[in-house]
């Protein structure tokens, strides 16, 4: 691709061009954007290139002669990265009078390429830093085989059928506005019901399963950032401290510093342990605005935030209640597959290496205990301890990263906080850091993505839709509407003066679960039609066995 833009574009400079999941991209130094002609173009040039079967040709060259080739070529960013390399040669590749810098290896020629498409253009930061100059990235993807090539083309269309930005837009389900800043979320009327009914089946779960709720504040002072630790190992995702009475204060990018103070609002006994914490908490991280990505990435978010903490003795159970607990959250939201790993210690850390081979060796048993396979992720720990991280399988098998369990005996120790034991003498707990569902706002976009926006029943923001065929119809279909918002049924009536046939596409466009239709049949004989959202019909049925119906598979989250 590199070879097809400099034959078309000679002036443009190449970057870098690796190779990632199901595809590759290049990144060029080019003024203006990429067309979608141009692009076509340098497809073309591509096939070209391939017919030709041109043979790649390794060379190893010292430094000092890749940068004075790459300079005479004019290519800086290559120079700019070779002046980086610390050996003393390097590898460059030709073929077809192309020449680039990479360490290999190649298939022997060109002509070996059976199927391929470029993908996109998207503009790309120089090194991914801001500052830098922005770049035309173009994307691609290459397969063994056509077919193959077809079925990942055909995946595509699905994601971006899919995609919770578009869905988000058409369903009224949240909003980014500039004038209020990127990566902060609105959520519509639409998207509030649908996390009001997240929230308060999270609660109601987390009151059945021995937490206490807690709610905290959205700042605090710098210092309990400096105590905490997250100022020398999380600066960099904070944002900047705001002075108040000449006191530096901080927007929250965790919570468990809060639920920390909470704890030692009162002495402790080891049979207060295990002391379970959970709260809807909202927290503020710095992100780059090139990273930011509707729902899925975002500035200001709700974290599903628990903290445990128990006693040695009782923590190898307590992980294995959480693990039990994710599974059940989970899979009421209908994901059924998962990865799971298990995050070592990173090589920025605190604490001893014996507790954080503890705390690993508590992860380990609890996942095995469980049945549960696991990967390991070496040195992608948190700084104060390892975790579980368990990613989510998709409808499309897209995994997404939501559940997190780690387990922390630093924190503890750098708030001093203990409980007084069965021998009277004061005891370090262990502090368990648990989300189930990540942030509200990520795991929402997941699920837009899963159901294609056909939320299960007792998702869906309007769980019903009451349509009248014709102006005598109204005072029925009133009586209708108004039973289902009785039993609690979230409703709306639509008598707009329209076809039915009209009224029936908007409420499918708007994938409502059940359309309720009421016209001359249905008031003289005191039923309802009902029609689903996939289009099939009920036929006439008597509203309250609907009301039964309806309100049993909403209770059950089927």
């Amino acid at each position: 691709m590199a070879h097809a833009v400099k034959e078309l574009f000679p002036h443009v400079k190449v970057t870098i061009g690796p190779s990632i999941e199901n595809g590759f991209y290049y990144d060029f130094d080019k003024e203006e954007p990429f067309t979608d002609e141009e692009l076509k173009k340098i497809e073309k040039k591509m096939q070209d290139i391939i017919k030709s079967k041109t043979p790649f040709t390794r060379k190893e060259i010292s430094k000092e002669e890749a940068i004075k080739l790459f300079d005479t070529m004019g290519e800086n960013y290559k120079v700019e990265i070779l002046r980086e390399i610390e050996d003393d040669s390097v590898s460059i590749y030709e073929e077809g009078g192309f020449v680039d810098l990479c360490r290999g290896p190649h298939i022997p020629n060109t002509g070996m390429v059976k199927a391929f498409k470029i993908l996109s253009v998207a503009g790309a930061y120089w090194r991914g830093d801001e500052k830098n100059k922005m770049l035309q990235r173009i994307y691609g993807t290459a397969f063994p085989t056509k077919e193959e090539l077809d079925s990942y083309l055909n995946f595509l269309e699905e994601v971006k059928k899919r995609d919770h930005r578009r869905l988000g837009k058409k369903l009224k389900i949240f909003d980014i506005n500039e004038e209020i800043g990127p990566g902060l979320i609105i959520w519509l009327p639409n998207g509030a019901i649908i996390r009001k009914v997240i929230e308060d089946f999270w609660k109601e779960e987390h009151i059945k399963g021995g937490y206490q709720l807690l709610y905290t504040p959205h700042i605090a002072k710098l210092d309990l950032w400096n105590k905490s630790g997250h100022l020398d190992f999380y600066r960099e995702n904070m944002f900047s401290p705001m002075q108040i009475d000449d006191v530096a204060y901080q927007l929250k990018p965790m919570n468990c510093p809060f639920h920390i103070q909470v704890y030692k609002s009162e002495i402790r006994s080891y049979r207060d342990l295990p002391l379970r914490f959970a709260e809807l908490g909202t927290v503020y991280r710095y992100e780059r605005s090139g990273v930011l990505h509707g729902l899925l990435r975002v500035r200001g978010f709700t974290q599903d935030d628990a903290h445990i903490f128990c006693t040695e003795e009782n923590l190898e159970e307590e992980i294995q209640k959480v693990l039990d607990f994710t599974i059940f959250i989970l899979s009421t939201f209908g994901f059924k597959d998962y990865e799971i790993y298990i995050s070592t210690r990173p090589d920025k850390f605190v604490g001893t290496e014996e507790n954080w081979n503890r705390a690993t060796t508590a992860l380990e048993r609890a996942l095995k205990l469980r049945n549960l396979d696991y990967q390991i992720d070496p040195g992608e720990g948190v700084f104060y301890g390892p975790k579980i991280d368990i990613k989510i399988k998709d409808v499309l098998n897209r995994a997404w990263q939501c559940s997190t369990i780690q387990v922390d005996f630093n924190i503890p120790e750098r708030f001093h906080i203990t409980y007084r034991g069965k021998d009277g003498l004061e005891h370090r707990p262990i502090m368990i850091h648990r989300a189930l569902m990540g942030s509200l706002e990520r795991f929402i976009g997941v699920l837009i993505e899963h159901y294609a926006g056909e939320f299960p029943t007792w998702l869906a923001p309007v769980q019903v839709l009451v349509l009248t065929i014709s102006e005598k119809h109204v005072n029925y279909a009133y009586t209708v509407y108004e039973s289902f918002l009785r039993k609690g049924i979230r409703a709306k009536l639509n008598t707009e003066n329209e076809k039915i046939g009209y009224k029936i596409r908007q409420a499918t466009l708007e994938k409502v679960p059940y359309m309720v239709i009421i016209g001359d049949k249905e008031m003289n004989s005191n039923k309802i039609t009902v029609r689903r959202r996939d289009g099939e019909n009920l036929e006439s049925i008597d509203l309250e066995i609907f009301l039964s119906f309806i309100d049993k598979e909403i209770k059950e989250k089927n």
